[in-house]
């Protein structure tokens, strides 16, 4: 009899993750297999071989038929569960896909794309750069700091065929699914194996594709959001992260991981080597790489030679002679449309809120719609008639008279992506119109349309973020954003910087060929420094800027955080056991933590419970890890390096 410790991917108790068992089979690490807890049957993961136990031990029920997972994989888990105090079952819920146990007909991977016409890569001097710095690293992390346009893509597809000579794989992380189409298109052209994974497929086919990449015997590419890192390759040479910068790399549940982190640290197990790729990268990231001596490898130019820069036209808000053809579409941004589709050409409208109406009020005695559970504007959705909590989901039929003083006079103010589409439906009725947003239905987005959208048969693109980054469209002409300063007054360390990068994005859209292009930006702050150096893309200014702000303020890269949310049905049991938190932790921690609160959370009342948090800043994260042992058990949440406060 052979003994094992099994680490089960449902959590059985709080304080342990891992079991022993016993098996009448020689089993490797990472062999995964059904295991009785209980009355139940449960998925388990074998972690390693142990003497016998001076217990009696259960059976291993079955082994699930497939290769163990690779080494690189259980290390990885075991420090996430570490690193982010997540409970081990939780980290497996995250690494492993669902259904890992069930009898599936084999099909066709049709992920797998083989390559038909490859064509020879052309480099420029700037592209060669980079590839030399990449290929003199042994292993370890570098930055890739390149305009838009200098054509990082290219950069990432010849590392990815030069790891594959060795027999190595590769990991492409994108931050948007809608980017999938457009990268595995180009990566297709030059390599086999190109196998794409992301939350819109099916179980079956996540499945297949995780499958695909375990019983590989050749280098594969794996291209997909931050869960792609997961995938069970064996042999990784080559992992990029496009537009590094973004929100979406790190996890918003549990276990709240950072992908950039992570990545950092399966290629150091892999020994493989590992570039951010941005325009725009993050303050902190930029600082740490400076200071940690990491390749910082810069592409300021644009790949094509005849780039053209867009023109940059600023429409001042608070001035309304500026709109005197339409409430919030300026007259410099209608004359610019006009042209470009009078040319033939395409557009894009860039707005960072969905709906139609972000307030429904009553003129006559100031009545508010509100969602009972989280006491937030309902925002209005035109198209269905409805009253939409972008929180909880609640939603309510348009009144046609106050609720409170039975007046008609209901009014909309604010504007949401659907308002706008609206809007410019009328102006421009014979154009092909679509919106982008995370309204769209599963069989009109980015990735669905995207031939559409690229070949330029869709003439005006409306939409929020996930439209500002990554898309090459050659037939764009113009760039118009509605309100750009939008998200300044947010109260979050991040909110400026989050400000400059969508601006530098969405004017990276365009300036691409040796056509002339333009960017009309409509803002009430025209002289914000951040909408002036995001316009320019003028990142060293910026980055000057802001990292003396964050030095001087104590916040990251210059401090560690940590952010304690506690969730109650009452406002007053969540004050209480807040100020209860607070007085335990400033009495056990030591001097050099900073205890912020508590505070009403940004969304203090979400899906009728009340939210107050902390946060805590350390010089020492260990120190801050540590104090999570006073955390109760129940009604608390926490993060760890939060990359918002929000």
């Amino acid at each position: 009899m052979q003994y094992y410790e099994v680490s089960p991917t449902t959590v059985i108790r709080a304080d342990a993750g891992s079991f022993s068992y016993a098996s009448h089979e020689e089993l490797a690490p990472g062999t995964i297999v059904t295991i009785p807890v209980g009355k139940k049957v449960v998925v388990g993961v074998v972690l390693q071989k142990i003497s016998q136990p001076p217990y009696d031990t259960r059976e291993i029920i079955s082994v699930v038929d497939q290769p163990p997972l690779p080494s690189q994989l259980l290390s990885l888990h075991t420090w996430m569960s570490q690193f982010y105090a997540t409970h081990p079952a939780t980290v497996w819920q995250t690494i492993l896909p669902r259904g890992i146990t069930k009898k599936r007909r084999k099909s066709v991977d049709s992920t797998s794309v083989n390559v038909q016409n490859r064509t020879k890569n052309v480099f420029t001097k700037d592209q060669l750069q980079a590839l030399k710095i990449i290929d003199s690293m042994a292993s370890g992390t570098a930055l890739l700091h390149g305009v838009t346009s200098s054509g990082k893509t290219l950069v990432y597809i010849e590392a990815s065929q030069r790891a594959a000579a060795e027999g190595k794989s590769s990991i492409i992380l994108i931050p948007e699914i809608a980017l999938t189409t457009q990268l595995v298109s180009a990566f297709t052209e030059h390599l086999d194996n190109v196998i794409v994974t992301h939350s819109r497929q099916t179980e079956a086919e996540r499945h297949a594709a995780w499958l695909h990449v375990l019983n590989a015997n050749k280098p594969v590419v794996v291209i997909g959001p931050r869960s792609a890192l997961f995938m069970p390759i064996h042999n990784l040479g080559f992992i990029a992260i496009d537009e590094c910068h973004e929100p979406s790399f790190k996890q918003e549940q549990s276990p709240r991981y950072s992908a950039l982190r992570t990545a950092a640290v399966l290629a150091q197990d892999h020994s493989a080597k590992l570039v951010l790729g941005s325009a725009t990268p993050s303050i902190a990231d930029y600082y740490l790489s400076e200071q940690r001596n990491r390749p910082i490898i810069t592409m300021p130019k644009p790949a094509r030679k005849d780039a053209v820069k867009p023109t940059v036209k600023i429409v001042d808000m608070t001035k309304r002679n500026n709109f005197t053809q339409h409430f919030f579409l300026s007259d410099t941004l209608l004359s610019q449309l006009q042209q470009t589709f009078k040319d033939g050409h395409q557009a894009l409208i860039f707005h960072n809120r969905r709906g139609t109406t972000a307030i429904t009020l009553c003129q006559h005695c100031g009545w508010q719609a509100g969602c009972p559970n989280c006491f937030v504007p309902l925002t209005l959705h035109q198209d269905k008639h409805q009253l939409v909590c972008h929180i909880c989901g609640y939603k309510a039929t348009v009144p046609t008279v106050c609720p409170e003083c039975q007046h008609a006079d209901i009014i909309h103010r604010g504007i949401g992506t659907k308002r706008i589409e609206t809007e410019l439906n009328k102006l421009f009725p014979q154009q092909t119109i679509a919106r982008f947003d995370a309204d769209t239905p599963s069989d009109q987005t980015v990735e669905k349309l995207y031939q559409d959208v690229k070949d330029g048969t869709i003439d005006l693109i409306i939409g929020t973020q996930m439209i500002a980054k990554g898309l090459d469209l050659p037939h764009l002409r113009t760039v118009g954003v509605v309100q750009a300063d939008t998200g300044l007054t947010l109260p979050d360390f991040a909110a400026v910087e989050r400000t400059f990068q969508l601006l530098a994005q969405v004017v990276g859209r365009v300036g691409r060929s040796h056509h002339p292009t333009t960017v009309v930006v409509q803002t009430y702050q025209p002289q914000h420094p951040a909408i002036q150096d995001g316009l320019t893309q003028n990142y060293a200014d910026f980055y000057q800027r802001t990292i003396a702000q964050r030095q001087a303020t104590m916040f990251p890269p210059f401090t560690h955080l940590l952010k304690l949310t506690c969730v109650y049905k009452t406002e007053a049991a969540a004050i209480r056991n807040a100020q209860k938190l607070a007085s335990t932790l400033k009495s056990v921690a030591p001097r050099t933590v900073q205890i912020l609160g508590p505070t009403p959370a940004f969304y203090e009342r979400v899906r009728d419970t009340y939210r107050w948090q902390l946060l805590l800043k350390s010089p020492q994260r260990d120190d801050l890890v540590a104090l999570l042992a006073h955390l109760p058990p129940q009604h608390w949440q926490f993060e760890l390096d939060p990359t918002s406060l929000l």
